[in-house]
């Protein structure tokens, strides 16, 4: 668990974009985790945000001092088919992997999924982060699939990973 006892989760708001940047850029900087090549700025997570429906939400796990992670809840297609899938990721400073931060952001997505009335969560991840494929089959996804060569990125091709959780109950749910 969390080493700070009061971790909170919570809604980003404009000044925590900066911060989400920071975090998003630490993982394009590692690699193997996205396929975004660029750093990103205050004006890019707003850009996000602003293009965002009302069952999409960008969430940030906070400390009493700063941000530890963010999670996103994006639609998966904006086709009508498709209204009750979404994608979800979640990004936490290099610092806090291990801490169970992004074990308290994924109960969280999950709750708000449901309370958005999605029924089915994707999970795009490359193949090669087994960290990240585990941490996602320990809360109920599936592997579903694996695209291979879909993403070409500093002059190597990368596999995806496809998972997929199903909410429990409610299966043909509008």
């Amino acid at each position: 668990m969390p080493t700070d006892p009061s971790p909170m989760i919570r809604t980003a708001v404009a000044e925590d974009y900066a911060a989400i940047a920071n975090i998003y850029n630490q993982a394009i900087a590692q690699g193997g985790m996205t396929f975004d090549d660029r750093d990103f700025g205050t004006a890019d997570i707003q850009a996000w945000v602003d293009h965002f429906g009302p069952r999409e939400r960008l969430l940030v796990i906070t400390d009493a001092q700063r941000i530890l992670g963010w999670g996103i809840i994006k639609r998966y297609s904006d086709r009508v088919g498709y209204r009750l899938c979404c994608e979800t990721s979640i990004y936490l400073d290099q610092a806090e992997i291990g801490q169970g931060y992004g074990k308290l952001l994924m109960q969280v997505l999950i709750q708000t999924v449901q309370d958005f009335g999605y029924h089915h969560i994707v999970a795009k991840i490359l193949a090669n982060n087994q960290g990240s494929i585990q941490f996602h089959q320990r809360f109920g996804f599936e592997l579903v699939g694996i695209q291979k060569d879909i993403g070409y990125l500093r002059g190597e091709w990368y596999d995806i990973a496809i998972l997929q959780w199903i909410a429990p109950s409610n299966r043909n749910s509008d």
